[in-house]
């Protein structure tokens, strides 16, 4: 069995797997959505990128679990990848679901030249934090207006340190058991920093066709690929 710790990207919450968890959990397998400190329930509370690095690791030792399935989507794919490493022998595998992949000492806004700007402007405007997107931000991107409506009223401002603060990672990335899942109607395809790590015998790459919120577009295609991600080990 394992143990999937799974992590939304910038302005959401745990409640983003609700769809998502019960699938692996009739599978068989552990589901442990987490919500990052400063999000949803956790509005308030300080943070910077490297807490949220904490929070994960934190939350993994407070299950005590083994057999971790890292799972982070879009910005989460940069503190699950730091994460990943420090916990040892108790990963299994990482899957970064269209998202951001971690550089020693770059930001999320170090690969992201072309929003910088934008995303600086926000934080600045709304006290340090960035502000949600509107509802037509979600266009073209498969999501009903029902899914659209779900993750607009549900976001919360994001810590806007969690994107400027530097990531510190120990060894290459491209060493870890890792799945990069590309959601296509996002764009085709990877990026130039995720098309060099799955040179590596190590990452595979998955597709989905879809956009790139699909854990409310696609949540059981989804839970498909994760499972399908899980060792043979286990």
């Amino acid at each position: 069995m394992a143990e999937f710790v799974m992590v939304a990207g910038t302005w959401l919450g745990a409640w983003a797997w609700d769809e998502v968890v019960p699938e692996l959990r009739a599978a068989g397998h552990g589901a442990h959505p987490l919500t990052l400190s400063g999000l949803a329930e956790k509005q308030g509370v300080p943070a910077g990128q490297q807490t949220h690095v904490q929070d994960i690791v934190d939350e993994i030792d407070r299950l005590d679990l083994s057999d971790v399935v890292l799972v982070g989507h879009s910005y989460a794919g940069i503190p699950v990848g730091q994460a990943a490493e420090r916990i040892g022998d108790r990963l299994a595998h990482v899957v970064f679901v269209d998202s951001n992949v971690p550089a020693d000492g770059e930001s999320f806004l170090s690969a992201w030249p072309d929003g910088r700007a934008m995303v600086e402007g926000s934080i600045a405007e709304h006290h340090g934090f960035w502000a949600p997107q509107a509802a037509p931000d979600y266009a073209g991107q498969g999501l009903t207006d029902a899914q659209i409506t779900r993750i607009v009223t549900g976001s919360t401002p994001h810590p806007g340190a969690t994107l400027t603060e530097p990531a510190t990672l120990a060894r290459p990335l491209a060493e870890l058991p890792a799945t990069y899942v590309k959601c296509l109607l996002d764009w085709p395809e990877p990026s130039p920093a995720v098309a060099e790590l799955l040179k590596s015998d190590r990452w595979s790459l998955a597709e989905l066709d879809t956009g790139h919120w699909p854990m409310f577009s696609q949540p059981r295609e989804l839970a498909r690929v994760l499972l399908g991600s899980v060792p043979t080990t286990i």
